[in-house]
Formats: C-alpha cells, sequence, structure tokens
C-alpha cells in the first residue's frame, strides 16, 4: 500500500478525522520502523472485517493518584491506548502509576505506546494479552498470547532506550502480512523455548488478573525517573545500537 493512501482508506472505513490521525501515525510509524505486520498491511486486515467499532469510546472509570481504568468497550484498542497515554502524559503521577485497560485490542506495536511516554519525560512498562497462540514447547493447546513486553526509559539525550520483545518467534501481524507462517508462530528461544513460554503466561495471567472484563487488556505502568542511567549506557556501549535506535 502507498503512505498516502493510509489516511483515505481509513476515513473510508467511517472513523472519525481525528482517529484517523491516531490510526495512520501508528501504522506509519509501524512501517518506517520495519515493523512491516503492524504497518500498513494492518489497514488492509481492518477493511477484511465484517464489522468496526468506528463510533466506540474509550471511557476512564476510575481515576486515582496511582491507579486508573478504561473501558476500551471493544473498540479498537489502539484508541483506548492512545487516550490512556495521552492521559499519562497530561496528568503524570507524582510517583507512580498502574493503568489497567480493559477490553482493549488490537493493540498494536507496544513500544510505539512507551516511546510517546519516554518523549514526555517518564518511565514505562507496557504489555498487552492478545488471542492464545502460544502453546508449550512440550505440545499441549494454547495457552497464552504472544503478549510483548515494552519498556521505555527517557534521557536527556532526548534519545530514549525502548525494549519492545513479543514472546512469538514470530508475530501475528507477520503472519498475516505474509512474512511468516502460522506453524512458525510458536515461543521464541529454540531450545530454550520454555523461557519464552513461561514470559507469555506470566504476562497473561497478570493482565488477566487486572482486567475485570473478559476478553484482552493491556497494562500499563508509567513512574517519574529518578535518575538518567542511559547516557551513561550510551558511553559504554561506544557506538553499539540500543534497543529502540534506528
Amino acid at each position: 500500500m502507498d503512505p498516502a493512501e493510509a489516511r483515505p482508506r481509513l476515513a473510508a472505513l467511517g472513523f472519525r478525522p481525528e482517529d484517523v490521525e491516531t490510526l495512520a501515525a501508528h501504522f506509519l510509524d509501524a512501517e518506517a520502523r520495519g515493523s512491516l505486520g503492524h504497518g500498513l498491511s494492518r489497514i488492509e486486515w481492518l477493511e477484511s472485517w465484517e464489522t468496526l467499532p468506528v463510533d466506540v469510546r474509550p471511557e476512564r472509570v476510575v481515576a486515582e493518584a496511582g491507579y486508573e481504568l478504561w473501558d476500551g468497550h471493544d473498540g479498537l484498542g489502539y484508541l483506548t491506548l492512545a487516550a490512556a497515554v495521552d492521559s499519562q502524559l497530561a496528568d503524570p503521577p507524582h510517583h507512580a502509576r498502574v493503568v489497567v485497560c480493559t477490553r482493549t485490542f488490537p493493540t498494536g506495536v507496544l513500544g510505539y505506546w512507551v516511546r510517546r511516554l519516554a518523549e514526555g519525560g517518564l518511565v514505562a512498562v507496557l504489555t498487552a494479552t492478545s488471542p492464545r497462540r502460544l502453546a508449550s514447547p512440550a505440545g499441549g493447546p494454547p495457552l497464552a498470547g504472544t503478549n510483548p513486553l515494552a519498556i521505555a526509559v527517557p534521557s536527556t539525550d532526548a534519545r530514549p532506550i525502548v525494549a519492545d520483545v513479543s514472546m512469538g518467534a514470530v508475530t501475528h501481524g507477520d503472519v498475516l502480512a505474509g512474512r511468516a507462517r502460522p506453524d512458525e508462530l510458536v515461543p521464541f528461544g529454540g531450545e530454550q523455548a520454555h523461557k519464552a513460554f513461561a514470559l507469555a503466561v506470566g504476562l497473561q495471567v497478570l493482565v488477566d488478573a487486572l482486567v475485570p472484563h473478559d476478553g484482552h487488556g493491556a497494562v500499563i505502568l508509567v513512574a517519574r525517573p529518578e535518575s538518567d542511567p542511559v547516557p551513561e549506557l550510551r558511553a559504554l556501549a561506544d557506538g553499539v545500537r540500543l534497543p529502540g535506535d534506528r
């Protein structure tokens, strides 16, 4: 797809202009960073849906100093995360806050969301669940989603560290984009795949324990940094590419 088609095709699906901008920004950033499975191919994926929840709005239903609960109401998870992230940037926690997003799927490139928080000066950790696609390396039914974990730490040099790892050897987005086969969607690590499977299961039950509704969700931890470790790490790395660098 030509990047110039992104906004017109999203608008044709019925999304509001502000939602078109939110979605296009996410897909185009994924494309530019080489995450093609979460890029423009996702617009084609949305076009294949029989019905799209274009009129559903995310709602913050609990707002406390150290905790927020957002209900995506089964709208697009991209838009729920966008609203939750905007809220943290507009009103950062005094120290730290846990943000739970329920009925929130799909969530896209989790590194995109934590990068925005880090660029706003916040440390951020984000995970999200998806349909159960990962089985134990020992066999059996799928028990966990690919459940990525994204971590971002801001820096005074304006180059945050952004680590974003899916627990699958490939992502479902890679399968959708035709870059991987469905049978390749297994825990990463080869002979050590039990470690990725353990992380996927741990993140699955963490999110499931915190969301109050059935379905998929996301959990964000945001905090104000107390120090600035990234410049020292970059000096130690001496030019080695670090997570999140382009």
